[in-house]
């Protein structure tokens, strides 16, 4: 559809605005995709709608290797992304409706916005283990994370559910409170570990933080918004900008008590039922006191405490708390976009892209955590709802829109032959490559271990004589090495054991 003028024209209607380019979200993947549009065609003015005050704006950005990156995550507010591009326009205000046929979005605030291609990067909303609780706290942005830290302030004992990297860091991070982590899987960080890493990153949950936290590759900067209802927790329905890496830093997560870590994990289990205290207490159930460390769990004893907050397990046990923490995943927001548009969705959700990031319905394109790759992966690529692909995303998104607008072909990014991701967990640097965890490949793989204790764990996952994966946590310095044998998928099999033999520099063979 092609408008009578490509720059955004105030209409008769001061609620009507257009432009050849709108983008839809203020995370990472919304804010990447509009900055490069606004670069790729300065005199054009962009427009992106976002339901929060403050932007995620990626700063710093330094390309480590081929697909390896780092970057800061800065939240802003949006005048500071105006400044730097002037030709972006910020509407702040959600999306109530998409009229795909009619290339319009209406807003929460009754604007009107058509486009000539839009990109959908909305993000994606926590999966609440029971909705409408208020003992029941989901963290996904600033003001979540800043309503977990008042509820931390005052309480003694806390549940944690979910394994994923939130669950992990905010396990690590809590210091004076009780943590009951109750987890599916059989070990801690089923997404990003197997058991072997899991164990190694176990004694940390017990250790006091001594150690000076390692350097911090991405910052987080929040605006103070005015003081939120103590009493409220945030309602998943209410989306900010996503929390960036390290959400953490700058939060005081403790709670009233004087020591560091009290951890006890709860593993192949799920959240069966949530008692108030009233109803706890008619039904005359039981719970059981904060298992001492080391100790057999079949002796746990009854707890005389009375607590605002039961979660009965389906392992039968239940355990009183003063409030639950569900970080069990996020599900795509894909909601305001559905009603009346053809959108292809994937399994998980997500509205389904191909390989030049363009959903199932024309001129639409989507980008980060709401959208599905539904293209023929490279054998050592997967998608995972991580910043780093975010920001990939967003800007292929964009350079996708370009060249469909000038009438060009593109090929696909190269972040898109292997997966790649550096991250930090229990204060160890932390990288993942490839089929990290052997996902999606046949039994006749093999794994390849190093380990250290306290110190570096290594694991390379074989197939055929290839490296098609690998966990690198603590300083190993070999995630360039690694990350050139996968992508040039070479024939490892004469080295043997030698790959990992600490006593030999491997890149010496392969320079």
């Amino acid at each position: 559809m092609l408008l009578p003028s490509l720059g955004v024209v105030e209409m008769a209607a001061p609620s009507l605005a257009q432009g050849r380019f709108v983008v839809v979200g203020g995370g990472i993947a919304g804010v990447t995709c509009a900055e490069r549009l606004a670069t790729e065609f300065p005199s054009e003015d962009i427009l992106l709608v976002t339901a929060s005050p403050v932007i995620k704006a990626v700063t710093n950005f330094k390309q480590v290797s081929k697909t390896l990156e780092e970057f800061d995550v800065e939240e802003q507010p949006s005048t500071m992304l105006e400044k730097r591009y002037p030709n972006i326009k910020v509407i702040e205000s959600g999306v109530k409706q998409l009229k795909s046929q009619e290339h319009k979005i209406f807003t929460e605030d009754g604007k009107q916005c058509i486009y000539e291609k839009l990109c959908l990067c909305a993000g994606a909303k926590p999966k609440l283990i029971f909705e409408g609780n208020s003992y029941v706290l989901g963290i996904r942005d600033t003001d979540s994370a800043q309503a977990f830290q008042n509820h931390l302030a005052k309480a003694k004992r806390i549940a944690v559910v979910g394994n994923g990297g939130i669950a992990l860091e905010l396990v690590y991070e809590i210091e004076g409170c009780e943590v009951i982590w109750a987890i599916k899987d059989k070990a801690i960080g089923n997404t990003f570990f197997d058991v072997g890493a899991a164990e190694f990153l176990i004694p940390k949950l017990t250790a006091e933080k001594l150690e000076t936290a390692i350097s911090c590759k991405r910052t987080k900067y929040t605006t103070e918004g005015s003081e939120k209802e103590e009493g409220s927790v945030a309602a998943a329905d209410k989306l900010g900008s996503a929390l960036g890496p390290d959400w953490h830093e700058g939060l005081h997560l403790k709670g009233t008590k004087e020591f560091c870590h009290k951890v006890h994990i709860e593993t192949l289990c799920e959240i069966k039922k949530i008692y108030l205290q009233q109803e706890f207490k008619e039904l005359q159930k039981t719970s059981l006191s904060f298992p001492k460390a080391n100790s057999d769990n079949h002796n746990a004893h009854p707890d005389e405490e009375l607590w605002p907050v039961y979660m009965e397990l389906t392992n039968g046990k239940i355990y009183g708390c003063d409030f639950i923490v569900s970080a069990t995943g996020v599900v795509p927001n894909v909601k305001p976009f559905l009603d009346g548009n053809n959108f292809a969705l994937g399994e998980d959700g997500g509205l389904k892209v191909d390989q030049h990031m363009h959903s199932s319905v024309a001129d639409i394109y989507a980008a980060g955590d709401i959208c599905t790759a539904s293209w023929e992966p490279s054998p050592v690529w997967q998608q995972m709802r991580l910043w780093t692909q975010a920001r990939q995303m967003g800007w292929y998104a964009a350079q996708c829109m370009v060249a469909d607008s000038l009438g060009e072909s593109i090929d696909m990014d190269f972040s898109f032959e292997l997966f790649a991701h550096v991250t930090k967990f229990f204060n160890y640097k932390v990288v993942l490559l490839g089929k990290y965890n052997a996902q999606g490949l046949d039994l006749d793989h093999e794994l390849m271990l190093r380990c250290t204790k306290g110190q570096e764990y290594v694991k390379a996952v074989m197939q055929n004589g290839r490296m098609m994966g690998a966990v690198l946590i603590g300083e190993t310095d070999l995630e360039e090495t690694f990350e050139n044998l996968i992508l040039n998928r070479m024939d490892l099999s004469a080295y043997g054991e030698d790959l990992l033999n600490p006593n030999v520099d491997i890149e010496d063979y392969f320079d």
